[in-house]
């Protein structure tokens, strides 16, 4: 896994070993960030399952202005800490070790893009989207961006919340999903 574009680019990124966390795959990040370019540059950024941190890190290296990431295993923090050094881009990530719930009630700017890739078979994705709307954590023309394995599962519990989508793509068995505001 490394970064695809940017300041940072080609800087290999170190991984959690075991099944704590699912890195987004280089093709697929590679893709979302084809598709979201125009809008990082100079974004704020919200990585909610940061993971290793490569999506927000890869945010940061192409232009975004901050970088906000959520992660609630200290093992994963580690590791993002250390991908944060390597990359050099620690002037403008912000690092939270608490879960997506706390980030979302205390989250003391609006964002401007929110990635959203929880662990598969759970409803975070739609409870954070719920929080996320009921919370007024976004921009105007703010973009959520969910990446999940169950695609339908996922667009009936989101077609509940006050939100339209705007692209769907499918890359093997990873889905994305974006979704904005109806304001």
């Amino acid at each position: 896994m490394r970064i695809i574009s940017g300041k940072a680019r080609g800087t290999k990124l170190y991984t959690l070993e075991g099944d704590l966390t699912r890195p987004t795959l280089d093709r697929v990040k590679e893709s979302l960030f084809n598709i979201i370019q125009e809008k990082v540059l100079g974004s704020v950024f919200l990585d909610l399952f940061a993971g290793s941190g490569a999506i927000g890190l890869e945010a940061a290296s192409r232009g975004a202005k901050k970088v906000i990431l959520c992660e609630k295993e200290n093992k994963a923090n580690v590791i993002i800490n250390k991908n944060i050094e390597k990359t050099h881009l620690g002037e403008i990530i912000e690092l939270h070790n608490t879960s997506y719930e706390k980030i979302l009630e205390n989250l003391e700017q609006k964002v401007d893009i929110v990635y959203i890739d929880p662990p598969y078979k759970t409803n975070y994705a739609y409870i954070a989207t719920k929080k996320i709307l009921e919370n007024k954590c976004l921009n105007e023309q703010a973009i959520i961006i969910i990446e999940t394995d169950e695609e339908e599962r996922i667009l009936s519990e989101i077609k509940k919340l006050e939100v339209k989508i705007i692209d769907k793509r499918k890359y093997g068995r990873v889905h994305l999903i974006f979704i904005q505001e109806i304001r």
